[in-house]
């Protein structure tokens, strides 16, 4: 990591801890909320000890409050939030950091008054440079394939070189390493190692074989 991705401050701090628990972040919506356990256990059987839970079905903040009660070692944070409103459940759920795939200031705001790590999503130089205005110091490049791949992100870094980048969306276990081969990468966001398929099968194993994979990734790193 540069010298410039290492510079004081609390909110990036906080935040860059929890990108650098994992070289992978599994991106998941859960559909049922007894899965959630049972998810979770196997991402950690396989070494990944952080987990993004999606907003996106009415199973998410019960699936959350459960990986808090149960899997105390798993890292477990809400994603796709619009809303004050959203990040406060989420919050009351146990979520241990907050993930918007976009801009959305209002978020920002009531994460930095519950002191907690928020990853906010952008694409666009214009975007990039609004979040560096709010005083952001780590994002995601979303969606990083479509938009670009690694070559997008190593230039957007040597435009914003105080920011962090963790791309997600369409990234693969054979794109990832691209990614994390950057300085500016710490961590890349995926849903490959929890697919739909996988979950509607109850694929623990399957999950955890992928999880196992996902981990080594960490040796690609600079």
């Amino acid at each position: 990591m540069t010298a410039e991705l290492l510079a004081a401050s609390a909110d990036f701090t906080d935040i860059l801890t929890t990108l650098g628990l994992s070289p992978v972040i599994p991106v998941v919506t859960i559909q049922r909320e007894t899965d959630a356990v049972p998810l979770a256990e196997a991402l950690l059987r396989g070494g990944i000890p952080i987990i993004e839970v999606t907003l996106r079905s009415s199973a998410a903040l019960g699936a959350i409050e459960a990986i808090r009660k149960d899997c105390p070692s798993m890292c477990v944070g809400a994603g796709t939030l619009w809303t004050p409103e959203e990040t406060l459940q989420a919050a009351s759920a146990g979520a241990e950091f907050i993930v918007s795939p976009g801009i959305a200031d209002a978020v920002q705001d009531v994460t930095r008054s519950l002191k907690l790590p928020y990853l906010p999503g952008a694409q666009t130089a214009s975007e990039f440079a609004h979040l560096v205005r709010r005083g952001i110091k780590a994002a995601k490049f979303l969606p990083a394939g479509p938009a670009g791949g690694p070559a997008a992100v190593a230039a957007l870094s040597a435009v914003f070189p105080e920011l962090a980048f963790c791309p997600t969306g369409g990234v693969s276990a054979t794109t990832a390493p691209a990614y994390l081969k950057l300085a500016c990468v710490p961590c890349v966001g995926g849903s490959w190692l929890t697919t739909a398929p996988l979950l509607a099968e109850r694929n623990w194993k399957g999950v955890q074989e992928l999880a196992q994979r996902a981990s080594q990734l960490a040796n690609y790193k600079p």
